[in-house]
């Protein structure tokens, strides 16, 4: 399972990247203190692949699965969400401790 755990620590790094950028807009740029939301995150980074996702799921998935369901999580501070994300990953696969005597 170290698949999933360099998966939950990529999710920890990306975390802590948009902290980064959160605390660079406050320092550097002067704007007010906000944790950037997911949603917004990832419209700057590709708008094209949001909208399609958003097509996708509304379309031919479910629809009740995008407006409250990802829209919600979405909403979340990006940096709390990725965080939290390879957290539960890195508890979940983390290395188990054998036993020397059962």
């Amino acid at each position: 399972m170290i698949v999933f755990r360099i998966i939950g620590w990529i999710f920890v790094l990306l975390g802590l990247a948009a902290f980064g950028y959160d605390l660079w807009r406050w320092l550097i740029e002067g704007q007010a203190f906000g944790l950037i939301t997911g949603g917004e995150l990832w419209f700057m980074l590709d708008r094209e692949s949001l909208n399609v996702t958003q097509a996708v799921i509304q379309r031919y998935i479910w629809a009740w699965l995008w407006d409250p369901a990802i829209v919600t999580v979405l909403l979340w501070p990006a940096c709390l969400t990725l965080l939290g994300f390879g957290l539960i990953l890195l508890i979940l696969f983390r290395r188990r401790r054998r036993r020397l005597f059962d």
